[in-house]
């Protein structure tokens, strides 16, 4: 098996922990500065705390969760790519390259600037990426 095809999935998982210790480094000075104690906290979610912070602190957690969500799929994807053996293929690379280099723009834009459009369309190309990805998954297995 190549690893060419996992190396973009590697790199959005490294990116993904970046995004962790960015939202972590904002968020607790934020909540320290709210008066929250959280060595005496019980319960509740980082994401309670949102309404209350300032709006660029909030947009890390946002784009972390976002992390969390539709990339699972490109993970699953490429994992179906690289144990079906096309993963030397180079459009499903280059693809694999966009989608990660697409979100990772996507993650310093929204926790940034974060105007909406622009944000879509970048989610919406990354997306792209995704959707024909998976197609080629799926004809890879049969």
């Amino acid at each position: 098996m190549s690893a060419n095809i996992l190396t973009p999935a590697a790199v959005l998982v490294l990116w993904s922990l970046v995004m962790l210790f960015w939202m972590a480094g904002t968020r607790l000075p934020a909540a320290r500065k709210m008066g929250v104690d959280i060595s005496q906290a019980t319960g509740g979610r980082g994401s309670d705390l949102d309404p209350a912070l300032p709006p660029q602190v909030a947009w890390k957690s946002h784009n972390y969760a976002h992390l969390m969500e539709q990339p699972t799929i490109f993970y699953a994807t490429i994992a179906i790519i690289a144990i079906a053996g096309a993963g030397t293929d180079g459009l499903n690379v280059a693809l694999a390259w966009g989608y990660a280099l697409i979100r990772i723009v996507h993650s310093i834009w929204q926790a940034t600037v974060n105007k909406v459009q622009t944000r879509f369309l970048l989610f919406l190309a990354s997306t792209l990426c995704l959707i024909v990805l998976a197609v080629r998954a799926l004809l890879a297995t049969l």
